[in-house]
């Protein structure tokens, strides 16, 4: 399972053109699904994101979590974290997870997520989406399990 995690401003997500729904201060998640992820591995990368310090104390210290600010999440599926682009000029997707299987682990993932009881904002898995992101920093972190 791969994430990463852009700290943004606000955010806005259109999926097949239509709108879905904005987050303000906090961060959008790209998920990726990779080819013999399980529940450990939902359960480390989704506490790992709630619980990583990426946003400023008053002293300007990254210090506090997205759960200590209460801040707002939009999450997007995002198989193409799993291309690799190591030979030729054409990604090789064969990490990436089958599709019936990735959604039902994505949506795993976003259950626990949803947990935190922060606004969730989430993505359609699967479907074309067009994401508008006003980074804050900037400041991306990648995360892997």
């Amino acid at each position: 399972m791969k994430a990463i995690i852009q700290r943004v401003k606000e955010a806005k997500l259109y999926v097949e053109s239509v709108y879905k729904g904005s987050i303000k201060k906090g961060i959008v998640v790209f998920v990726g699904i990779g080819r013999g992820d399980n529940e450990e591995k939902i359960e480390y990368i989704s506490r790992k994101i709630l619980l990583l310090r990426i946003f400023e104390d008053e002293k300007g210290k990254m210090n506090y979590s997205i759960s200590d600010i209460k801040g707002e999440i939009m999450v997007v599926s995002q198989f193409t974290l799993y291309g690799d682009c190591r030979k030729g000029n054409r990604p090789d997707f064969t990490m990436a997870e089958d599709g019936k299987l990735a959604e039902e682990i994505y949506n795993k993932f976003l259950e626990k997520i949803k947990g935190s009881e922060l606004k969730i904002v989430e993505g359609e898995f699967g479907k074309k989406m067009l994401v508008e992101i006003h980074n804050d920093g900037p400041c991306t972190l990648i995360l892997e399990k």
